[in-house]
């Protein structure tokens, strides 16, 4: 019986053995697992992130856009306004020049002060508009 427990005990041995080595060979061990994460790492998250940078930059840029034209709508929006208002102080000068009496003491003190301007309109204008602020 002595060499059939010797059998017994080789095959054994070699089953047990059969089985560990195969085991440790066919299981994945963390460097493996690691080597599959860090090279799906720069396909897929790199990519992911771009993608989102690209998101933000794109929002960022229509932001910044739309501010620009608001922006320019509002600055537009001043000059048509101070044009109105330039329109209208025309008009009350030409109305103000049509009643001043140039032999007055306020028509010969007009007289002194536009010569400073190119016309006697646009001087009433800056008069007139002095007269409002």
């Amino acid at each position: 019986m002595d060499e059939i427990d010797k059998l017994l005990a080789e095959i054994q041995n070699e089953y047990t053995q059969a089985p560990k080595s195969q085991s440790q060979s066919q299981r994945p061990n963390i460097r493996t697992f690691n080597n599959v994460v860090s090279s799906d790492k720069p396909i897929g998250l790199d990519k992911l992130l771009a993608d989102v940078k690209a998101d933000f930059d794109e929002k960022d840029l229509a932001v910044e856009l739309q501010r620009q034209q608001e922006l320019e709508a509002k600055r537009i929006r001043v000059l048509e306004e101070r044009q109105k208002k330039r329109d209208a102080l025309k008009q009350q000068a030409q109305i103000w020049l049509s009643e001043l009496e140039p032999l007055s003491p306020e028509g010969l003190w007009f007289e002194s002060f536009s010569q400073g301007y190119p016309s006697q309109l646009d001087a009433a204008v800056e008069y007139l508009e002095g007269l409002e602020n």
